[in-house]
């Protein structure tokens, strides 16, 4: 079979991730690999992980982009922390509350699910009665910012709930480390993971992750392997940690795709964290402006709507895929379908990373008027 060199077509990315990626970025993927144990890598690995801790605003040591997407960084969480009969409490209100329960179990934990409508947060009060109802629970998992339905939770209350009840707290940060307020050590969080392809605007591939020095001991108090032998942080370490040309071999790194990942937290930090926060709260009140003009309504109320993930409401009779086509179509311009029980009744809008911008802006509410 004769195949052509792929080309892909220019698209605007405006849904629930990937989201834009920059020029420079680009152009660090494409720069000479080297080999994933040179001491010029080693010494890049360094400063990623040292962008990674100014972005989760900790200073664990244990501090890295697992080789993965964030799916990857999930699992580790809970192939590390979670063994055989451990009691674990997942607080579930999307999609991806539901995957953690899954892996949970697959780990053989005792799990307890706690549910919240799809579209609101995760409520203390039910973690605080479940916890006191479960004496000796090991891990709380919950999401901090929901990419399903593009709500917020109190990650800061829900971390001190767990840590107050001795347990160890997994905080999926995929769709806010960059574009909210991510505080690991300010909340008190043990396990925290994200993805590169949300607000870091880098190609999808590797999830940052770390681990507070109350993680990492439990990790090395384990009585029964990992479930996974290339998630093992007891192996991964070795690679990660050691520094000065001193790093084991693990895995064969994805060396360009950390190039790639290296200049895109570099071009955070020089924006300036805050400023980064502060650019998407801003284009998310330029995008709500516009939707209400259209009549259009979100999912989640205001005091917990995330500005970077907007779950919009399909007005009645509207056939909610015709208008994504034409988008596509029409205007180069992804958005997002509704996941799971929102399918077919939101569209999801994402102001993401270098995606959060108003010519985008005006680009989407151009093509969802013509849709409409």
């Amino acid at each position: 079979m004769n195949s052509e060199t792929f080309n892909p077509p220019q698209r605007i990315l405006m849904g629930p991730g990937p989201s834009d990626v920059h020029p420079r970025v680009l152009s660090a993927l494409a720069r000479p690999t080297v080999g994933h144990l040179d001491p010029a890598f080693s010494a890049m690995m360094e400063e990623v992980k040292g962008m990674l801790r100014q972005l989760f605003r900790t200073d664990n040591a244990l501090t890295f982009p697992i080789s993965g997407p964030g799916m990857t960084g999930m699992e580790s969480c809970f192939v590390n922390l979670v063994e055989p009969g451990d009691k674990v409490i997942v607080c579930r209100n999307g999609v991806f509350g539901d995957r953690m329960q899954d892996i949970a179990k697959r780990c053989g934990g005792e799990v307890t699910v706690l549910d919240d409508a799809w579209g609101t947060p995760v409520d203390p009060q039910k973690l605080e009665d479940a916890l006191k109802a479960q004496p000796g629970t090991k891990v709380v998992a919950f999401v901090h910012a929901e990419t399903s339905t593009g709500v917020q939770s109190d990650a800061a209350a829900l971390c001190k709930l767990a840590s107050d009840h001795g347990a160890l707290s997994i905080v999926d940060t995929v769709t806010s480390l960059g574009g909210i307020p991510v505080e690991v050590d300010g909340w008190g969080a043990d396990a925290v993971y994200s993805g590169t392809q949300k607000c870091l605007s880098c190609p999808p591939g590797l999830s940052p992750v770390t681990f507070s020095p109350r993680a990492a001991e439990a990790v090395k108090a384990r009585t029964t392997p990992a479930v996974s032998w290339f998630l093992d942080l007891g192996l991964v370490m070795g690679y990660w940690e050691g520094g000065g040309g001193k790093r084991a071999y693990h895995h064969t790194a994805p060396v360009n795709a950390l190039y790639g990942l290296h200049e895109s937290l570099k071009m955070i930090l020089d924006e300036g964290l805050e400023n980064s926060w502060a650019r998407h709260a801003a284009m998310h009140a330029t995008l709500k402006q516009g939707l209400e003009e259209l009549g259009l309504s979100f999912l989640v109320d205001e005091a917990h709507r995330l500005p970077q993930l907007n779950a919009v409401n399909v007005p009645d009779g509207v056939d909610e895929a015709a208008v994504r086509s034409h988008a596509l179509n029409a205007y180069g311009l992804e958005i997002g379908a509704g996941l799971g029980a929102l399918a077919g009744k939101v569209w999801r809008i994402g102001l993401m990373g270098q995606s959060a911008n108003e010519r985008n802006i005006a680009l989407c509410l151009r093509a969802l008027k013509d849709g409409l």
